[in-house]
């Protein structure tokens, strides 16, 4: 097993961004994996854009999908998790968050998190 990364953008608020997490949480603990770490960002390291520049359509699709309905605290972000895990595990991780974030698949529906993989 090694270290591996989950990357979601996300437009939310801390209720939002708590929810995505259960959602991780949920997903790791039904599998051999454990979590490393978690992290934040606000600014991408290693490109030096921030995520507001790399995940301004979140914003427009919340705006698109609430019309006339503010965004509160929604922020674009990008969640980072660290998983020590096999990669089998860790892509069926990311397919068990998926699920969680759009659990109607591919039928229209409004996200309850605006959301796209990194």
């Amino acid at each position: 097993m090694r270290a591996r990364t989950l990357r979601f953008g996300l437009y939310a608020d801390e209720e939002g961004l708590a929810w995505v997490e259960s959602l991780v949480d949920g997903a790791v603990a039904s599998r051999s994996a454990r979590i490393a770490g978690r992290t934040v960002l606000r600014t991408l390291p290693d490109s030096g854009m921030t995520t507001a520049d790399l995940y301004d359509h979140l914003a427009e699709q919340w705006a698109l999908e609430h019309p006339g309905r503010g965004s509160g605290a929604r922020e674009p972000v990008e969640l980072r998790v660290r998983l020590v895990c096999s990669l089998r595990t860790r892509r069926a991780i990311r397919k068990a968050v998926l699920r969680g974030l759009c659990p109607r698949g591919s039928a229209p529906h409004i996200c309850r998190v605006p959301w796209c993989t990194a």
